[in-house]
Parts: C-alpha cells; structure tokens; sequence
C-alpha cells in the first residue's frame, strides 16, 4: 500500500511523553503551504502492548475526546508497561467544527477506511491511521457517542463477524470497561469503519457509545475514563487497582431489524423512553406534520423484541432518519 502523505512532528518511537502533530498537506487561499494539525500524544513506557486509543472519528461526539485529552495529561511514562498512542480529534476538521462529518469534504471517517493516501482529506486521514498507527497497534480504542442527532444507553461495543478476537475476549473486554450494555453488533455499521480496519489487521477492537445528543453527560464521562483505565489495567499497561470495580454488564445483540427508520418528513413524537422494553409490532412514536394540520400523524413500529439502547434527540426528522434502535437480550 502506498506510504501516506500525512507527516508526522512527533517520535512516537521516543521513550516518555512527546505531544505534536499529524500534518495534512492542506494548501487554500489563506495558506499556500498550509496543514491540518491532526493532535497526537505518545506516551511510551517500559516495554509491553501498543494501544492506539482514538477520539473524535465523529466531531460531535465529545465524551471521548474530554476523556483522552485528561488521560494525555494525568497519565505518565514510568507508570506504563507499554506504549499508547493517544488521537483526541481523530477526523481534526469534523472535531474542530463540532460536526458528525467533515465540513470540507462531508468526509465520514467511520465509512472510509481503508483510506486513499492521493484523496479527500478524510481518505488520507483514515488511510494514515490505518497503515501508520494500527500497524503499530495491539489494541484498538474507538471511543463513540451518539452525537448531535442520538442519544445512547452508555455501552461497548463489539463487532462479532470481524473475529480478530474469540466472543469471549471480547466480553471480558467489555466486563473490563464496566458499562451497563455490551452491544454485539452483527456485523460492522458500514463499509469502511474502524472495526473493518481493525480486523485486516487482526487487531483488537473495543467501541463504545455513551451518551449523546452533543453534549456531555457528567456520570457517562467518569464511566468513560474509569472504563478505558480499567481495559488498559485488563492489558497490563497501567495499574488500575484502586479504580472502582466494574457494573455488571448486560450483553445485547444488535441487528438489522433492531433498528426503527423515519417513514416520512415531519415532527417526531417518541411513544417510549431510552432503556424501555418493546415488542415487535409496538408502536414506537408518531410523525405529525404542522404544514399540512389535517394531514393525521403517521405511527412507525417496532420490528424486533428489545431494549431501546439508542433514540433520536431531535425532534424533526426525514425518510431514513434513524429513530431508535433495539439491542435484543442474549
């Protein structure tokens, strides 16, 4: 695969802690020989298990991003047995604007790995991370939240049809990080993603998703960090004793027919509530239509069994906008 042209002013073979940039060659109007600053801490310990720890692969999911910034700084090199790799704003021009996707190129870096080193900003981006940071990787952190339009139930995530790692290493991962819900997700949420790249590797992957709707919910951001401390205890990288022990995990899985799309354009009005048990055939809320007042509201249903793990957090909606999804007992 061809080298990126993503540069790099940080050593990360350097022993400590060194902080820079990834330089994204970014020439416009204002800047002739300018860059995107894409941030990078290395913290780099006594020998042991690599772990590249990324945020912000969505710009409006915060959580991630507040929790590795804090871990950047509180966590120090001769406390480790190992080497992190820490990427807070890992699309940099998503993050920066606070938006799900590029404002550039509408890039979503979820959906463009294995990347283009000669394409969009975001297809570099995911292209170098693929081959210049995974490469170095034994263990993959994605940290996720809903963003500006969902709202989730905190929980980990874990794709089974990717099988770099067995079911059971990948729940006693998510036992680890200690979130109520651990969603096992049939298969990857779209070409491209993280948990595909991670799998051409043969690398471990953990996800989460915690929260929502843009901003930051206090309990999920201490969960967030306890949680990703707890897993680094879990490789032997840190010393995570004196953390509190994890909740009890519930493991949900999650497929097609857990999800519920909008049906038409108008104001959504949920019938249930995050965390609600439904059955198929329930109704899962109304869509009305102020422009067209005698128009009556159009219901949608539930196709599955399930908990609703996952609901929109705004009201106005379009065809295809996901409502809620269900994640069913196992």
């Amino acid at each position: 695969m061809a080298k990126s042209k993503i540069s790099l002013d940080v050593d990360l073979d350097a022993s400590g802690k060194v902080a820079g940039y990834a330089k994204l060659p970014y020439s416009v109007n204002r800047s002739a020989y300018g860059s995107l600053p894409i941030p990078i801490v290395s913290i780099r310990g006594r020998p042991g298990p690599t772990v590249l720890l990324m945020a912000g692969t969505h710009g409006d999911e915060f959580e991630g991003q507040v929790t590795l910034t804090r871990l950047a700084q509180e966590l120090d090199a001769n406390d480790l047995v190992g080497h992190l790799i820490i990427v807070p704003m890992a699309n940099y021009p998503a993050a920066r604007a606070g938006q799900r996707v590029s404002p550039i190129d509408q890039g979503n870096l979820n959906r463009l790995y294995p990347g283009d080193p000669d394409g969009t900003p975001s297809e570099m981006i995911a292209h170098f991370i693929e081959t210049e940071l995974m490469t170095r990787a034994d263990f993959i952190f994605d940290l996720h939240s809903g963003g500006a339009s969902l709202n989730y139930l905190p929980a980990t995530t874990s794709v089974m049809s990717t099988g770099a790692v067995s079911e059971e290493e990948r729940r006693a991962h998510m036992m680890a990080f200690g979130a109520p819900y651990g969603l096992m997700l049939s298969s990857a949420p779209g070409a491209g993603s993280s948990s595909e790249a991670a799998a051409r590797r043969g690398i471990p992957r953990l996800g989460t998703e915690l929260g929502g709707r843009a901003w930051i919910h206090p309990a999920y951001s201490e969960l967030c960090e306890d949680g990703v401390r707890r897993v680094l205890g879990r490789l032997g990288v840190i010393e995570a004793g004196e953390l509190p022990p994890p909740a009890a995990v519930e493991f949900l899985s999650v497929d097609r027919e857990c999800y519920v799309y909008a049906t038409a354009a108008g104001i959504f009005d949920g019938a249930v509530t995050l965390g609600s048990e439904v059955k198929q055939g329930e109704c899962a809320g109304k869509i009305h239509f102020p422009e067209t007042p005698l128009r009556k509201p159009e219901s949608v249903y539930f196709s599955a069994d399930g908990i609703v793990v996952c609901e929109r957090a705004l009201a106005m909606c379009e065809i295809g906008d996901c409502l809620y999804h269900l994640g069913k007992p196992l």
